[in-house]
């Protein structure tokens, strides 16, 4: 890497934006919408760009790591063994959201509309519309399922959260902090009564559909606030 593309390259850690421009300038294939939560801390295989492709409206989350090719050719030759490359392409869908701490190995392609859990190593294909995780990963089950299950959990969770919020700081909770929970008591006509709440950055491409259509479970947040027993 020469010196010029050295200072890109460190200069490009300081902007998701900028990380992103300075991987399609290397030639990694990079979709609209696709985001690098932390560049400083994302390690892209720029030894063999074309063999990387991603997809659109993709995040990226902390201790990234996506590997096109190993260094066991070291190892064999310093046994006495012939130098015997070693390299394979990368593939990431649409829609393809990662928690913290995931590694890609050479040979994989991941389809459109997954989700790979925190901490998991991936060695082998993972099909479309599908939750993944583990060491190395696998699928646990359909986007679908999972889908329906958090709409088991999600109440729960979000009452506890309001719970915390008491308990921890000694203080009423506020609409703000429930920017993630706010579908539970906010109808989309009355998306105006709570101006502190990202709606748009949460909702994306579905704002429209829910402004129109969302009819909260809790007419208002006192009612939430009250099935909490705040």
């Amino acid at each position: 890497m020469n010196i010029l593309r050295k200072i890109s390259s460190r200069l490009s850690k300081y902007s998701p934006l900028r990380f992103k421009q300075f991987l399609i300038k290397e030639g990694i294939q990079i979709g609209e919408g696709t985001y690098f939560q932390s560049p400083r801390t994302t390690t892209i295989d720029l030894t063999r760009p074309s063999l990387i492709s991603i997809g659109k409206n993709c995040f990226f989350n902390n201790n990234f790591t996506a590997l096109t090719h190993d260094w066991v050719a070291h190892v064999f030759i310093n046994s006495g063994k012939d130098f015997v490359n070693s390299c394979g392409r990368i593939t990431i869908g649409n829609n393809v959201s990662f928690g913290q701490n995931v590694t890609i190995l050479k040979n994989v392609s991941i389809g459109d509309n997954c989700f790979i859990g925190a901490n998991s190593i991936v060695t082998k294909n993972i099909p479309a519309n599908s939750v993944a995780a583990g060491c190395p990963c696998r699928v646990i089950m359909s986007l679908d399922e999972y889908y329906k299950k958090r709409l088991l959990l999600c109440e729960a969770e979000a009452l506890d959260y309001a719970k915390s919020i008491v308990e921890r700081f000694g203080r009423k909770p506020e609409p703000k902090d429930f920017w993630e929970e706010f579908p539970l008591f906010v109808s989309g006509f009355e998306m105006d009564k709570y101006p502190n709440i990202p709606f748009r950055r949460q909702l994306g491409p579905i704002y429209d559909k829910y402004k129109s259509t969302h009819i909260a479970k809790y007419k208002n947040f006192d009612e939430f606030l009250n099935a909490a027993g705040i």
